[in-house]
């Protein structure tokens, strides 16, 4: 029997829902990130999808639009904690997994663009299963930084590089919940210099399949959407910083699970969305 779904709506009717709601929206899933550490972008495009009934490819480029300006808006304040001189040693990451990152980005958001909305609404669906399993796995079982040489590490740090910058850009998403761990198995660095890194090839990445997207003629939702854009934007931003200061206010053998039970959860209702 074929599912009821919320029928999708137009860029304009999709915009013009009560912005009140939208920012309480934009903040919920703000503090939810936050407590983990993350900007909340995987949780923010079910949402998107289910809630205000933005098309898949419109959903994306609105959660990468928003992504982006959380990440631009964290960094001052990431760089106050972490400074330059801290990171400097470390730049020869970023370089490598910006190799593929930027390539990554360019396929998923090609990608995106060709694909049917259905089948989009799909991939969304099993990327959001991944991510809840990448949840759990990093916050139960320790992330040991692999002992591998110099030369296949920088190998496999280019072929990271393209798969997160391809499911970034499919989700509309900064990567930082893949570039993390990523970065501490891979090069063994510390969470806290592992997290400014990631937003430095997150940046980049994010800009490249942005430019991709402009292509597309799904591209003006963000004009037409423009007060939904702001008002979830800023409730996003301002969830996020609630949620950092409430980081280890609710225990992670309580957080965690009930926030992969909740990317699952929408997984099932984007893969049946219509």
């Amino acid at each position: 029997m074929k599912s009821k779904t919320m029928p999708l709506l137009a860029p304009a009717q999709a915009g013009q829902q009560s912005l009140p709601l939208v920012f309480l929206a934009g903040a919920v899933i703000g503090v939810l990130g936050g407590m983990i550490g993350l900007g909340g972008a995987e949780f923010r495009l079910p949402l998107l999808i289910g809630l205000f009934g933005f098309a898949a490819l419109q959903a994306i480029i609105m959660n990468k639009a928003m992504s982006l300006i959380v990440v631009i808006t964290a960094l001052p304040a990431r760089l106050l904690a972490v400074p330059l001189g801290e990171l400097s040693p470390h730049w020869y990451i970023v370089l490598n997994l910006l190799a593929g990152s930027l390539l990554g980005a360019w396929i998923g958001a090609h990608w995106a663009t060709k694909l049917k909305s259905k089948t989009l609404f799909r991939v969304i669906a099993v990327l959001l299963v991944l991510i809840a399993g990448l949840l759990f796995v990093t916050h139960f079982f320790p992330v040991d930084p692999l002992s591998i040489p110099a030369a296949p590490r920088t190998v496999f740090g280019l072929a990271a590089g393209v798969l997160i910058g391809v499911v970034a850009a499919l989700m509309g998403v900064a990567g930082g919940e893949l570039l993390i761990p990523t970065i501490v198995l891979l090069y063994g660095t510390d969470i806290k210099i592992a997290g400014s890194l990631s937003l430095a090839v997150s940046l980049p990445t994010m800009l490249v399949a942005f430019a991709r997207f402009s292509r597309d003629k799904s591209f003006t939702v963000l004009s037409q959407s423009k007060p939904f854009l702001i008002t979830m934007t800023l409730g996003s931003i301002t969830g996020t910083i609630l949620g950092g200061l409430l980081l280890g206010a609710v225990p992670n053998l309580v957080l965690i699970p009930l926030l992969v039970l909740l990317l699952l959860l929408s997984s099932i209702k984007v893969w049946n969305h219509d």
